[in-house]
């Protein structure tokens, strides 16, 4: 890998094209390394990960909402699969459709550095614009590991929630160069492509403050959607605004932190494989990424509390993140409340940790409907948990080696008769370094026990078969990695009533 420095320059400085950081990604877009091995395995577990969590989300009403746009964007030729259903749909709005449901319930894959993301949003895009486009399975693959090279490559050097930029700025440009990749684009289309994904998918990060409502579902798609759409004009010939995070009036200058400001993104070398997606991990639990460690401590640590009830107070010890996005230094009252959308209880550690107290689990439906968030023991355990900033779980948090970063917590119970009950967990149970990492089998278990009820297990078995063989995939038959639901169940899907189309 090599550190590139990327920083705002005047526009009278000389500043050549090729050291744009755009450009730099465009070069890695086009650089035709071979897919590793591991890399090849891990893009499939993650393609076999977001079936699952579409399939536990399909019948939502963001997703429902998104999957009817959708459909009435039909086309007779060419076309992309829509999640669920059948037919051919315009390659943008499938690429809409398929990752609102993707991202809808949380519970997809992860990576925190500098920033935050969820690599797997870079999926329905590059997924439905292969289908469109009849390109390979072997050449789908390469546009994905492209994508998390880029996303991960962002994320490790330059942090957007400092200026509360939302991530998915990060997941623009890292679609537009997978895209990229997948297509065999020229460096100049990719460069301009990445410059308007970028310029067109920047926003604040109220999307995930206060009351969070379902556009945290819509915000990755809606930036997926835009880099199609910004991939389309620049092989039309169209340009971005250049350049786009080093420029005068650019993203450092006046988003970010400033013209004084040096950031340092890793990039691989010309010939060096990409194998970002190896640096990133999935959920086991359908909450916050921050939550994944505390759930699997919460559940370890109630069987030496004998009554729940005997606890006077519960304080997480925990990273700066945790602290101020989902514990209790966000200062957002709406984590406490038990009328809270799903959205905002899943941002909310101290909910999160009290449920997986009680129960003794986590479930992605049962730990968040209404009658469990009113439960009066639930709200008055909920209610005795703090969090607080921990400066060492702080810099493990950010810590560049992959042995010491660490994602979770130390919790200190005290009981009503002076008792202290400590405990602590650096990464969840399915981390690569936990108690029980994600491995091939878990992949499909997590996806047979999210569809099941939801997908006829024919057809479970058919697209599990599909999938771990996308390499050997024609362009002619990467339809086959859609998967068809029950039409009883989207029977069920809420009335949403009629938009424009």
């Amino acid at each position: 890998m090599k550190i590139h420095d990327v920083r705002t320059y005047r526009s009278a400085e000389e500043f050549p094209r090729d050291e744009h950081l755009a450009a730099k990604l465009a070069a890695l877009a086009t650089d035709p390394v071979a897919i590793e091995a591991d890399v090849e395995e891990m893009i499939i577990n993650r393609l076999i990960d977001n079936a699952a969590v579409s399939a536990a989300s399909v019948g939502r009403r963001p997703v429902t909402v998104a999957r009817r746009q959708a459909e009435a964007h039909a086309v007779t030729t060419g076309g992309a699969q829509v999640f669920g259903i059948p037919g051919s749909y315009s390659a943008e709005w499938a690429a809409w459709a398929n990752g609102v449901a993707v991202r809808e319930l949380d519970f997809h894959d992860t990576f925190l550095a500098a920033e935050y993301s969820h690599p797997g949003d870079n999926i329905p895009a590059l997924v439905a614009v292969a289908q469109h486009t009849g390109r390979s399975g072997a050449e789908l693959i390469a546009g994905i590991a492209t994508a998390y090279e880029v996303q991960v490559d962002l994320v490790k050097g330059i942090c957007l929630h400092e200026h509360k930029i939302d991530h998915v700025a990060h997941l623009g440009p890292s679609v537009a160069a997978g895209l990229g990749t997948l297509l065999g684009l020229d460096e100049e289309t990719i460069y301009q492509a990445i410059g308007q994904a970028l310029h067109t998918t920047t926003a604040t990060r109220q999307s995930r403050k206060g009351l969070i409502s379902s556009w945290k579902a819509f915000a990755p798609a809606f930036a997926g959607k835009m880099a199609v759409e910004a991939v389309d004009r620049a092989m039309r010939g169209e340009g971005a605004p250049a350049p786009i995070w080093e420029g005068e009036d650019g993203v450092i200058a006046w988003l970010l932190s400033g013209p004084e400001h040096t950031y340092q993104v890793p990039l691989p070398e010309k010939g060096e494989p990409k194998r970002a997606i190896l640096d990133t991990f999935t959920k086991e639990h359908s909450a916050e990424y921050q939550s994944q460690a505390p759930i699997d401590l919460a559940r370890r640590m109630r069987e030496r509390i004998a009554d729940l009830s005997e606890i006077e107070s519960i304080v997480l010890h925990t990273s700066h993140h945790t602290h101020y996005v989902i514990g209790s230094g966000a200062n957002d009252p709406q984590k406490f409340d038990p009328d809270a959308s799903r959205e905002t209880l899943d941002h909310s550690i101290m909910y999160i940790f009290a449920v997986a107290l009680e129960d003794g689990d986590w479930h992605h439906e049962r730990s968040y409907v209404p009658e469990r968030a009113h439960r009066p023991e639930t709200i008055e355990l909920w209610h005795k948990i703090s969090t607080v900033e921990d400066p060492e779980w702080t810099r493990r948090y950010h810590s560049t080696d992959p042995a010491e970063k660490a994602f979770g917590a130390r919790a200190v119970i005290t009981l009503r008769n002076g008792e202290v009950i400590e405990d602590e967990i650096a990464v969840a149970d399915a981390h690569p370094l936990g108690a029980r990492p994600f491995a091939r089998e878990n992949y499909i278990q997590k996806f047979t026990t999210l569809a099941e009820g939801v997908v006829d297990k024919q057809e479970q078995e058919r697209f599990l078969d599909a999938v771990q063989h996308c390499a050997d995939l024609s362009g002619t038959e990467l339809n086959q990695l859609n998967l068809q639901v029950r039409e009883e169940v989207l029977a069920q899907a809420p009335h949403t009533g009629k938009g424009l189309f």
